[in-house]
């Protein structure tokens, strides 16, 4: 039997283009800085798949230096756009003072990211350098046709990375569900159609590669939240746009069996003034977005309403849409507007509103507060449709009760002051 292994960081980086055919049959072989070795007993499987190897620390330290100089270029080129104004330095404030109430949270998740054995951070699948890499959190039983996650997360397309996927991954692995954690491009280093192909790129790799770790390519979900949310819908239509026209894609929007949007924006041209007067400045947002002109192409919902996609949103899978009604940063609003656009044009949606809620308490804090997380709760039991009951309940069982990682006094603070 033949599989096409992933390249996973760990000796010599190649492109997805570089991947081997590796004969199971035979001891299977791995890239390393001198060549090809054998695969050593340690590295060998998970549940009988062939996994990554892990970096060293070296490269760790190579690689946290390349990715601080990255970052720290880009800081300073945004800071041209941004300007050090009175608004900014208040927001900058506020945010330092959330994360350091929720930092009692942050730390616990942290490391678990960074040393639990269930998470294989930077599995490469592209070649430019920030959007080519992706984290895995894998259960810790799991079996072949695992169900699979793919997740794109906020930022206001100038902050998104991997790692804050870390909470969601690690609660959706307790349920036997593997997370893919795709990382993209931000503001200044690309813009919305670079965030957007990304996503994309990031997709097809899992739909084309999860098989390699347990995953089910029949049963992959899709979920972004905020920008995140934006950038995932994006992919997702303009990849029902192109099946109706081109052709010759890397995965199908068939592949995909619901996407669910949190706390997303869906018409951007309806929120450059609230993105504007919430300090995400009009000329700024209109930079990421590649100019006014190109507002109504990176809007879902403007192109779900436009008569000429029509075969294209019916293309569309399930659609499930999380909003609270106290969200400030992007009012619920949007996620209803597209709702009954989808539902105008036959597509089946769930519009899920959470009375009171902000734009983080869906992700953040009802999370970190332990227990019962009722949007987690939804998002699993649409996974579970297509288990049957007994498999279904015998993973409710195995899954440990979700742990408080913040006092509530900390998070109710937290939302206090949040800039988001």
């Amino acid at each position: 039997m033949k599989i096409e292994l992933p390249i996973v960081e760990g000796g010599e980086e190649m492109p997805p283009s570089d991947v081997r055919n590796t004969n199971l049959e035979s001891t299977p072989l791995f890239p390393t800085n001198g060549g090809i070795r054998r695969r050593t007993a340690s590295e060998s499987s998970f549940s009988g798949r062939i996994m990554p190897r892990r970096r060293s620390f070296g490269r760790e330290v190579q690689r946290a230096a390349e990715e601080t100089f990255l970052l720290t270029r880009l800081t300073l080129i945004l800071l041209r756009y941004l300007g050090i104004g009175y608004r900014w330095i208040m927001k900058y404030l506020a945010l330092c003072l959330y994360a350091f109430l929720l930092m009692p949270g942050f730390i616990q998740v942290g490391y678990y990211y960074f040393f639990s054995s269930q998470v294989y951070r930077s599995v490469v699948y592209g070649e430019k350098p920030r959007n080519s890499r992706l984290d895995l959190y894998l259960p810790a039983n799991a079996k072949d046709s695992t169900p699979v996650v793919a997740f794109i997360t906020g930022g206001a397309w100038i902050i998104g990375y991997k790692a804050w996927g870390a909470l969601l991954g690690r609660r959706l692995a307790e349920r036997g569900i593997i997370v893919a954690c795709i990382d993209y491009r931000n503001f200044p280093q690309g813009t919305i159609s670079d965030m957007v192909e990304d996503a994309s790129e990031g997709i097809s790799f899992v739909c084309n590669q999860i098989a390699s770790f347990g995953g089910d390519p029949s049963r992959i979900y899709l979920i972004g939240q905020s920008a995140g949310a934006h950038i995932a819908s994006c992919a997702l239509l303009n990849q029902a746009i192109k099946e109706c026209g081109e052709g010759g894609t890397s995965w199908s929007v068939s592949q995909i069996k619901a996407y669910f949007g949190i706390s997303g924006g869906y018409n951007i041209v309806n929120l450059v003034d609230h993105f504007h007067n919430r300090g995400l400045y009009r000329s700024i947002f209109l930079s990421v977005m590649e100019g006014e002109e190109s507002l109504p192409a990176f809007s879902p919902e403007l192109l779900v309403r436009k008569p000429s996609n029509r075969h294209a949103v019916s293309l569309l899978p399930r659609i499930v849409l999380f909003h609270g009604t106290s969200d400030c940063s992007i009012p619920s609003t949007a996620s209803k507007d597209l709702a009954d656009a989808l539902t105008a044009n036959g597509v089946l949606v769930d519009l899920i509103l959470y009375e009171g809620k902000t734009h983080t308490d869906l992700f953040l804090q009802d999370p970190l507060r332990g227990g019962s997380d009722p949007l987690l709760e939804t998002v699993v039991a649409i996974i579970d449709e297509d288990e049957d009951d007994a498999s279904a309940v015998a993973k409710d069982v195995e899954a440990p009760i979700a742990r408080r990682l913040v006092p509530e006094w900390m998070l109710i603070l937290a939302s206090r002051v949040s800039p988001f």
